[in-house]
């Protein structure tokens, strides 16, 4: 079995780094995972997109996406074509603090969650994509909660450590904001 995420929002949101704690996390836990990263030449505020593809046995091609299973959309302004790549009935996650639910039509399952401000509330407004990926991970069950706070402090580079506890109450705080979503 295969599963496939297009993670898109704008560069500084984090999507290069949750597609990358998803897919350590996955590893770590004995599945195969690919990630492809895609971004502007902007350090923030340009298109960033990454794709991630797990599986329980190898994966056979490059994470190279026209279509996928799942998305999460962090930001509105570079995730039009989101909607028409992702299959009819996939997950479509959005952060509903930026991106409105009403304009993801109705052939999708659409889980709204206020990461940005939810990250805010919790005193950690860079952490909304983790917010983000908690709440993925909560509806998808793709890998323990354990697994993605170690894969996440892994990744994290050693000027950006002391943000570790902030980004796991975040994925915890993503995944409670779903704990009762049904998809």
């Amino acid at each position: 079995m295969e599963f496939e995420v297009l993670l898109m929002g704008i560069g500084g949101q984090g999507i290069q780094l949750i597609g990358k704690t998803l897919a350590l996390a996955a590893t770590r836990e004995g599945r195969h995972a690919m990630l492809a990263a895609e971004y502007g030449g902007e350090m923030r505020g340009g298109p960033s997109q990454s794709t991630v593809v797990i599986g329980d046995a190898p994966l056979r091609a490059l994470p190279i996406l026209p279509s996928a299973a799942s998305a999460i959309v962090a930001n509105h302004k570079f995730s039009g074509a989101v909607p028409e790549r992702l299959r009819p009935g996939g997950l479509l996650l959005l952060n509903s603090s930026i991106v409105d639910p009403e304009t993801a039509g109705d052939q999708h399952r659409v889980v709204p969650v206020a990461a940005t401000a939810l990250a805010v509330e919790l005193g950690a407004p860079q952490a909304a994509g983790f917010v983000l990926l908690g709440a993925f991970n909560n509806v998808t069950g793709l890998v323990s909660q354990e697994a993605l706070v170690a894969a996440m402090t892994e990744l994290l580079p050693p000027y950006r450590r002391e943000h570790a506890g902030s980004n796991a109450t975040a994925l915890a705080a993503g995944a409670e904001a779903v704990s009762e979503v049904v998809v």
